[in-house]
């Protein structure tokens, strides 16, 4: 009788079938030294229901302690012990933190900063890494870690570099080679002058050698090609390194690096395309940080605050690949710096964890394992306090380790469910950080200054608004967006939210366009399709190649010191006018029909601005389009009206029959074993019980095992979760 031979393994193999759970862990950063610790740390780490630790990349001076000559063999007492008790190992490459022998013999390898000044030694990424100096030492490093390590049966993955691009190096030979790529793109200096604007400002180039370094410029579009091209250099680092691992890696072992997504040289989808696996660090701020009421706003780049900020890091993290992701790195107590303390409120964790695994994540590894006792993250509090000794930390941690581990059979195949996408432009999130549409602060010169996170601020009022009203959400990068074909995606995501995409050539915004023809409803926001793919501003009406099927348009735009209330009957049986919500930062004069001299239909009105300039104009105007429906928004609209924008978009979210309060989110996903698995979180102090849904016939809390049928009451305690399973039918 003839037998199926078993599938051959994957990178991929070791996330099947389970949740992988653990931390970075730096034995040879305990004081007593690694033999005395191995032992009763892995220990612990296994009570906790850890599956899984990341090693090494942190200590190139102890892979090689003087040139040429290698120690390798310390970490075998690591590797050994956690084969031993089941614990799979992610190895990491060391390349983002060089030895001081190396600084000492090559100082030219150090970054050169964007004033010219060069990179001082003693912190960590100093270097610029598109040095050929740098990439010898580099390649010889990985090369023999990864032929030493390879085959030991513990690795089941490689992470290359650690948080790529905390710097753009400004060497004499990266702006030369910027140089040369523009060259490749343009063939001419002609051609350039032409694309740049350059009889602007007398900037028009004679010959290649007269373009200026990025250091004084002041043109939006040599700073975006500029931004490309440094983010180009960052993906082909980590794919040269990708690359060098994979000649010694095993066909089951995958490579991946992890991402601070802030980073100024990411560019995160074209970054993965070399990488098996997308893996990222989410940090967020926890006590009343992690609260429902918190103010987004006030999120620092490489932490937000809120758990729809939460939610966002994870859904991007998804966005990277349109695939499951890893957690690399994420809070296991303080955050931050020495005098920078706030250890979670009981539950966070488990809340945290699980929020990140219903939104797609594969694994789950805190920074890290124990707290530190010297350098600068002497305060960045790990799993262990510095006595090391377990503590509550570690004992919530093992909570979550346990619940992880039921969860993950029932999880595989998971997707997270989404009742809308969103699409992500990195080239305007770029463009915007050096000539943003949002003021920041003003200076003494007289002048505005630009909010360099403007392009963020503007996607979360809407996504902030759309999670507020019950909606799930994913992120499409444009890139993405334009591959398929936009009836495809209506299929797939009925609501399409479209705000700031500035830099667009015409075929994106046609497929936006053709989106709303196949049926989808396109929610458009201030600044998409103003400009073109090098951030010009177009010669059209604006916004343009939309304004026609939108039956709106605008030539003014104003910059809001204050909010302004946002009226109108939208939805009143009625018809009595009512506040309903307020247009912050941001005023697009929007005007249902057509300019003078040209045609077109006109767009109703669904709410304007209480102003005595604004109220002129229309804020919120919508259209049928084809088989859908084009809604324009004119302003970044707060938490009410942003809410009341999205259920309009998208009146029957998936999770709608929850009936939720505003302290509770719920959400889902679908995977091979479940119709439907839900996670229903408290953000909150407050005890809150819900009843199940009329139309969930029987679930199973995947945490205890126990059922409830409809109409059951679901009680959660403050920061609690319950994840509850939808058997199949």
């Amino acid at each position: 009788m003839a037998t199926t031979p078993p599938a051959s393994p994957t990178p991929l193999s070791h996330l099947e079938g389970r949740i992988l759970f653990g931390a970075a862990y730096y034995a040879e950063y305990q004081p007593q030294g690694i033999a005395a610790a191995v032992d009763r740390d892995l220990d612990l780490m296994v009570e906790a229901g850890f599956t899984v630790i990341r090693v090494g990349e942190s200590v190139w001076s102890t892979w090689e302690p003087r040139p040429g000559e290698f120690d390798l063999d310390w970490l075998q007492p690591v590797l050994d012990g956690a084969h031993a008790r089941g614990i799979s190992v992610i190895l990491g490459t060391p390349t983002y933190a060089v030895p001081p022998w190396l600084a000492r013999l090559h100082p030219e390898i150090a970054a050169v900063h964007r004033d010219g000044t060069r990179a001082a030694w003693g912190a960590r990424q100093e270097m610029d890494y598109s040095h050929p100096t740098f990439r010898r030492y580099a390649e010889r490093v990985v090369r023999a870690i990864a032929a030493r390590w390879a085959d030991h049966p513990a690795v089941i993955g490689w992470q290359v570099d650690n948080e790529p691009s905390q710097q753009l190096p400004h060497n004499a030979h990266v702006i030369e080679g910027f140089r040369e790529w523009l060259r490749g793109r343009y063939g001419t200096v002609e051609a350039l002058n032409e694309a740049w604007g350059l009889v602007y400002w007398s900037h028009r180039l004679s010959e290649w050698a007269d373009l200026w370094a990025p250091a004084g410029n002041a043109q939006p579009q040599h700073d975006l090609e500029w931004r490309r091209y440094s983010a180009e250099l960052v993906t082909e680092f980590i794919g040269w390194q990708a690359d060098l691992v994979r000649e010694h890696a095993r066909p089951d072992q995958f490579v991946t690096t992890c991402i601070s997504y802030p980073r100024p040289g990411i560019s995160d989808d074209q970054l993965v395309e070399r990488l098996d696996v997308t893996a990222g660090n989410p940090y967020y701020r926890v006590q009343d940080g992690l609260s429902s009421a918190v103010d987004h706003a006030a999120d620092a780049g490489w932490w937000t605050n809120g758990p729809s900020a939460l939610f966002t890091q994870a859904d991007r993290l998804w966005s990277s690949a349109q695939a499951p992701f890893l957690v690399t790195e994420t809070d296991a107590q303080s955050i931050g710096g020495h005098a920078d303390q706030y250890p979670p409120y009981p539950g966070q964790l488990l809340q945290a964890g699980t929020a990140l695994v219903a939104r797609g994540a594969r694994m789950v590894e805190y920074w890290h394992w124990h707290t530190l006792h010297f350098g600068a993250e002497t305060y960045w509090g790990g799993v262990i306090p510095h006595s090391g000794r377990p503590g509550r930390v570690y004992r919530e941690v093992a909570e979550l380790g346990r619940l992880l581990g039921r969860l993950g059979p029932a999880l595989e195949g998971y997707r997270p469910d989404a009742d809308a996408a969103v699409i992500w432009s990195t080239d305007s999130k770029w463009t915007f950080e050096f000539a943003g549409p949002l003021v920041s602060t003003g200076g003494v010169d007289g002048f505005t200054h630009p909010d360099r996170r403007a392009y963020e601020r503007i996607v979360n009022g809407f996504v902030d608004g759309a999670r507020a009203a019950g909606l799930q959400l994913t992120f499409l990068h444009d890139r993405q967006f334009v591959a398929t074909d936009p009836s495809q995606w209506v299929e797939r995501y009925p609501v399409l939210f479209a705000p700031a995409v500035y830099v667009a050539d015409d075929d994106l915004l046609d497929r936006l366009r053709r989106y709303a023809e196949a049926g989808g409803h396109l929610v458009v926001g201030p600044r998409t399709g103003y400009a073109d793919e090098l951030a010009r501003a177009r010669q059209a009406v604006a916004p343009d190649r939309l304004w026609q099927a939108a039956g709106v348009w605008y030539e003014e735009y104003s910059t809001l010191p204050e909010p302004v209330a946002v009226t109108g009957t939208w939805d009143d049986q009625a018809g009595t006018e009512t506040t309903l919500g307020r247009a912050t930062k941001w005023a697009d004069g929007l005007l249902p029909g057509a300019p003078t001299g040209l045609e077109g239909e006109s767009a109703e009105v669904l709410a304007g601005y209480q102003h005595p300039f604004l109220g002129s104009f229309a804020a919120v105007t919508t259209r049928e389009h084809g088989r859908g429906r084009i809604t324009v928004v004119g302003t970044i609209p707060d938490l009410a009206l942003g809410a009341k924008v999205a259920r309009f978009a998208q009146p029957s979210p998936i999770a709608e029959a929850w009936h939720a309060p505003s302290q509770i989110t719920v959400t889902s996903g679908t995977s091979t074993t479940h119709q439907r698995i839900w996670f229903v979180h408290n953000w909150s102090w407050d005890e809150v019980t819900l009843s199940l849904p009329t139309d969930l016939e029987e679930v199973t809390d995947l945490a205890d095992g126990s059922t409830l049928t409809a109409g059951d009451e679901l009680v959660l305690g403050p920061w609690a979760v319950r994840v509850l399973g939808e058997p199949r039918g």
